[in-house]
């Protein structure tokens, strides 16, 4: 296991022992064993069938355990409420880049426009009719 300022810095590296990632969370670690049971908070197995967590799960494990115990919700409503969560930040994550890809977009229009005979955004430059007479025959 490395030191805390490694931790730190790779907040979701599993790394940590159950026995170190219960203590930090203030908890028992068959309670640890029962949530990753439950799928609320789900550990890496390593070769030998022993549990890994990160400070992440840690930080997670006493989220759970506030709600259950300070809020009083039920462990099958902790689980949807951190599905929820994770749905919500999937979503503006993929807001956040949507936004980038619009804002480059409309770069590239102003780019575009910038370039063009026609700069003006409210003019759409139209193809000339033609004055030539084509005749057409049936075959």
């Amino acid at each position: 296991m490395g030191d805390s300022s490694t931790a730190d810095q790779m907040p979701d590296a599993k790394v940590l022992l159950i026995s170190v990632a219960a203590k930090l969370a203030g908890m028992h670690p068959q309670t640890l064993r029962q949530y990753d049971r439950l799928g609320l908070v789900e550990a890496e197995r390593t070769p030998g069938g022993g549990r890994r967590y990160s400070v992440r799960d840690v930080a997670l494990l006493r989220e759970v355990q506030r709600l259950s115990q300070d809020e009083g919700i039920n462990l099958a409503g902790v689980k949807r409420i951190i599905e929820l969560e994770r749905l919500v930040s999937d979503m503006r994550q993929q807001m956040d880049e949507m936004g980038d890809r619009l804002a480059m977009a409309h770069q590239r229009i102003g780019e575009l426009e910038a370039l063009s005979a026609f700069p003006r955004g409210d003019l759409l430059p139209t193809a000339r009719a033609s004055t030539e007479v084509m005749l057409y025959r049936r075959r």
